[in-house]
């Protein structure tokens, strides 16, 4: 089976097919960060309007890269949520008339389950069951995974999403947008221990989130600090252990309560060098093994819902002709595969 994915959930356009026997055949990405970079964030509107411009000429070099014709495509996979509405919109609009103009099954696909399938992408791909942490500027979540479709919400965050967070600091520090990978790439250059900031969170049972208040530290400590290189540095530093720690802390509770010794990471935020450090070195110690998609399917991506959509297709779930957007959609609601 062939599939063709479509991702529009927010700010980056991605297309890509996917074959079950030969694997990902190619995938094309636009992202908007020039566009957005002015306004310090994502403008709704001004993505929704890109998307639409970006879609269709991706689609068709997808396509040519992978050797495709109409013919071949048995099945289209669109981002149906969550995500920003007008951007979901977009996608699902043409997902679903190229699925009827051509005569394809069509797949609304959970945003989320792409970015939590997304290892699967890779050659050593993990086995169910696992523990799933999902860290996005969107979402932070800790999910028990035994098969596709089989999930249980086990914490998320309850304010700031970590990326969220990141973005949200780098921009009190001056940063530039995206803001994330800015903090961690000024991180680096601090020194350990110059600060020590709490752990959200963590002195509590449970396994939900919750940064905004970490965020709030920080920027009291910037206030008072003086406004040099290194003391941003060193803040940064800080602020980056401290959301990483959190983050382990609460997966080896997760895997504590599950039993569990596999560990999968995904999400634009497992793209952090010091939290895939920090969390292989833990599943290390504990036995265990993390896993995480390469790089380019960090962040959102047209292949991971290719492969995600593939799988539901596959075992006889789509669409009917009507359009749909949720932008608002529970991870634990999704059915399982027949």
């Amino acid at each position: 089976m062939r599939v063709l994915g479509i991702e529009t959930s927010c700010d980056e356009t991605g297309i890509a097919v996917y074959d079950d026997k030969q694997g990902l055949l190619s995938h094309a990405l636009y992202s908007q960060v020039k566009l957005h970079a002015d306004y310090g964030g994502v403008v709704p509107e001004l993505a929704s309007r890109d998307h639409v411009r970006k879609i269709i000429p991706l689609i068709r070099q997808a396509l040519k890269n992978a050797n495709t014709d109409i013919a071949d495509i048995d099945g289209i996979a669109y981002t149906k949520g969550p995500g920003l509405i007008g951007a979901l919109l977009v996608g699902a609009c043409v997902g679903r008339s190229l699925a009827f103009a051509w005569n394809k099954p069509a797949i609304g696909v959970h945003h989320m389950e792409g970015h939590l399938l997304a290892p699967m992408l890779e050659e050593d791909a993990p086995e169910f069951p696992f523990v799933a942490l999902l860290v996005s500027g969107g979402h932070s979540m800790l999910v028990k995974v035994d098969g596709i479709g089989l999930y249980e919400v086990l914490g998320e965050s309850v304010d700031d999403a970590a990326g969220e967070a990141f973005d949200k600091t780098a921009k009190l520090m001056g940063l530039d947008y995206p803001g994330g990978p800015r903090l961690a790439k000024l991180a680096a250059k601090g020194e350990p221990a110059g600060y020590q900031f709490p752990r959200p969170m963590t002195d509590r049972p449970g396994l939900d989130f919750s940064f905004s208040g970490l965020k709030t530290f920080t920027a009291n400590t910037i206030a008072a600090e003086p406004d040099d290189e290194q003391t941003r540095a060193n803040i940064a530093r800080a602020f980056e252990e401290a959301v990483v720690d959190t983050l382990a802390i609460k997966c080896r509770r997760a895997l504590k309560q599950t039993g569990y010794n596999r560990l999968v990471i995904a999400g634009g935020v497992s793209a952090n060098t010091r939290l895939r450090e920090t969390l292989a070195e833990m599943m290390s110690s504990i036995g265990g093994r993390v896993y995480y998609p390469r790089g380019e399917f960090c962040t959102d991506n047209g292949a991971m819902i290719a492969f995600a959509g593939l799988q539901r297709l596959k075992a006889g779930q789509q669409e009917d002709l009507a359009v749909k957007g949720q932008p608002r959609w529970p991870l634990d609601t999704l059915p399982p595969l027949a």
